[in-house]
């Protein structure tokens, strides 16, 4: 064995050699054969050239009346059969060829040469171990090609694939590299369909350059595909969309843009600095699940519901396609009321002190 994990191997190169020696021995054994059947071809060829001689030998005398019909008739039968002899002997040598030729080619199969250049990322057996074939060739080495080009085997939800297409751009993590991200984009979308517990999924290939050789095989990637951006829009937190304010406080709400307090709670909102030029979304995007909902808005202390139409989003905020909503607005994702643990849609759980984000 001449290459363990990690070496880097050239095609044709010999990485590792079976034990030769019962292969050989069929090999001298099958040459033999051959020998032996060169000699009964040449035999049969002798034995033919006889029989074709007294043949002749016996027309002269029956010719001459010396010899009898019934010689005449097995003289010629005599040369029929040396004929077929040695076509017998010929079709004997060519087996003994071809046995010859099989065992040649086993004992070629005893040098394990490289097919490819590559890394051998896996040994599958050790010196002196017993290698046995059954039904299918063993596996002896793992090379992978170029792990200089990667790909990612990613499973998408029968709900999502119809938005993919190749060469959308992907970004991928890795447990190996915390916090860093690494791109890549999709390069096939493939029909095959895998089902596991009554859940469909399908296989997208995402294509990653690999040049510093940080990846490697077998790792598990936690994949996002870009299928559609905004740009210069308003977002909120996907849990001011979820929020609803509980009974004691809903029924002091006034309806959308009545400007009525509710008393007896305290709201937590979201806010943050919005992006210059903000309005509707960029040109020429689509307005894909657009959905209309209401959200709680804190302006000047008071809590509102507003009316928008929520769009594009990525778990954690969502576009606002359209409705009263000014970069600054503070959203309300959850409320406390004293003596009373937090109502909250993804707010602080037990009454702790509310969470702050952006607006984008």
């Amino acid at each position: 064995m001449n290459v363990d994990y990690n070496s880097t191997v050239k095609k044709g190169e010999l990485i590792a050699k079976l034990d030769p020696q019962l292969f050989q021995a069929a090999v001298e054994q099958a040459h033999a054969n051959s020998l032996s059947a060169k000699a009964g071809v040449a035999r049969a060829e002798a034995q033919e050239k006889d029989a074709t001689l007294v043949l002749a030998r016996t027309k002269a005398l029956f010719e001459q009346t010396l010899a009898s019909a019934a010689d005449l008739q097995t003289a010629e039968t005599n040369v029929n059969v040396m004929k077929a002899a040695t076509d017998v002997a010929k079709a004997s040598l060519a087996q003994a060829g071809a046995s010859l030729h099989q065992a040649q080619v086993n004992l070629s199969y005893t040098d394990i040469f490289s097919p490819i250049d590559g890394t051998v990322i896996s040994r599958s057996v050790d010196i002196g171990q017993t290698v046995a074939a059954s039904l299918q060739a063993p596996v002896l080495f793992t090379i992978a090609e170029d792990l200089r080009k990667m790909q990612v085997h990613t499973s998408v939800a029968e709900g999502d694939v119809g938005r993919l297409q190749s060469g959308m751009d992907a970004t991928f993590t890795v447990d190996a590299f915390p916090g860093q991200t690494f791109k890549g984009k999709v390069g096939q979308i493939r029909n095959a369909a895998q089902t596991v517990q009554n859940v469909v999924t399908y296989d997208a290939v995402i294509d990653v350059d690999n040049n510093d050789l940080r990846l490697r095989p077998g790792m598990t990637a936690t994949v996002t595909i870009l299928y559609a951006e905004r740009d210069d829009v308003i977002a909120v937190p996907n849990s001011a969309l979820r929020f609803r304010p509980p009974a004691e406080v809903a029924s002091t709400l006034a309806p959308a843009g009545s400007g009525s307090a509710a008393p007896g709670g305290s709201f937590a909102g979201r806010h943050g600095p919005r992006p210059p030029g903000a309005g509707g979304p960029s040109g020429g995007a689509r307005h894909e699940g657009n959905e209309r909902r209401t959200i709680y808005v804190q302006r000047g202390g008071t809590p509102q519901p507003v009316n928008i139409v929520s769009g594009l989003s990525d778990g954690t905020v969502s576009e606002v396609v359209h409705g009263d909503l000014k970069p600054g607005d503070e959203v309300v994702v959850d409320v406390t009321i004293s003596g009373k643990p937090a109502s909250t849609s993804g707010g602080a759980p037990g009454g702790g002190p509310p969470r702050m984000g952006r607006m984008f």
